[in-house]
Formats: C-alpha cells, sequence, structure tokens
C-alpha cells in the first residue's frame, strides 16, 4: 500500500467478485497519488486468488483491467490501516464489526450501498451462483455507489 493520505477498503466474502469489483472502480475515480483503495474477503476460501473471471470480465467490458488483484483476508490490522471500510453485504459488514475492538474502528465500517440509498442497508447481491447478468448488476451498482464516494471525499 502506498502512504498516500486517505486509504480505503473494499471487503465481501471471498474477495473475488463483489470487492475487487468495488476496488477497480474506486480507483479509477481516484487521484493514485492521493488515495489508496484495496480489497479483501472476510473468509479465506480464495487467498492468492484472481478475481473471478466472470468480474474480470465486466470489468474490462467498462474499461477496468482488476485481473492483476489477489485475494486477502481481511485481518484485524486492516482497521489500523484504512481510514474507510466499505463492505458489500449485512452479514460481512457485521463480521467485520464482530474484529472492532473500539467505536472509532467501528466508526470507519459501512455499507457500501449506502452511499446511493442513504440508511437503506441495502446490500450488493453476490453474484457467485448466478449468470453473467448477476455481475453486471452488481457493476451497475458498485459503479453508482463508488461515484457518490469519490465525489465525498
Amino acid at each position: 500500500m502506498k502512504n498516500t493520505s486517505i486509504n480505503i477498503l473494499m471487503v465481501c466474502l471471498g474477495n473475488i467478485c463483489r470487492s475487487p469489483l468495488a476496488e477497480g472502480i474506486l480507483k479509477s475515480k481516484l487521484d493514485s497519488n492521493k488515495y489508496s483503495v484495496d480489497s479483501a474477503g472476510t473468509a479465506n476460501y480464495h487467498q492468492g486468488k484472481s478475481p473471478d473471471p466472470r468480474s474480470i470480465a465486466v470489468a474490462k467490458k467498462n474499461g477496468l483491467d482488476i485481473s492483476k488483484q489477489q485475494a486477502q483476508q481481511f485481518e484485524v490490522e486492516h482497521f489500523e490501516m484504512f481510514d474507510f471500510i466499505f463492505v458489500m453485504d449485512l452479514e460481512n459488514y457485521y463480521n467485520v464489526l464482530e474484529l472492532a475492538s473500539s467505536e472509532a474502528e467501528k466508526s470507519k465500517v459501512q455499507l457500501i450501498l449506502n452511499e446511493s440509498f442513504p440508511n437503506g442497508n441495502a446490500e450488493v447481491p453476490d453474484p457467485y451462483y448466478g449468470g453473467d447478468a448477476g455481475f453486471d448488476h452488481v457493476y451497475s451498482l458498485l459503479e453508482a455507489a463508488c461515484q457518490k464516494i469519490a465525489n465525498r471525499i
């Protein structure tokens, strides 16, 4: 991770579908000299692996290359490393909060779709077991939320 002023982490379950897309989308919207964006999963199923080929394909279709990303597991140390932690769904949101040791750490964690639907606690659906259309839908949800994040920070 670069020594930047603002560090942002995207989190989902396995770190191969939703959070890599969110990472790639937000990176494309921010100045890499001022912001660092990474992603992680709450489970260790896919550590070290590339994003799902369908996530890579939908990103490529939208002009982004996320193929070089590698899955990693969310660790307690991430609370110190990141200023914002955006989570894709409620289950992972609560899993991340359980690892927080202070209110300051908890305050960094938020559901990403609350950017688009304030206080709605909407979830980014996991497209893993579905078809390609699910990945397109996830991309559009994350594109809108990431644009709001980029505008805000």
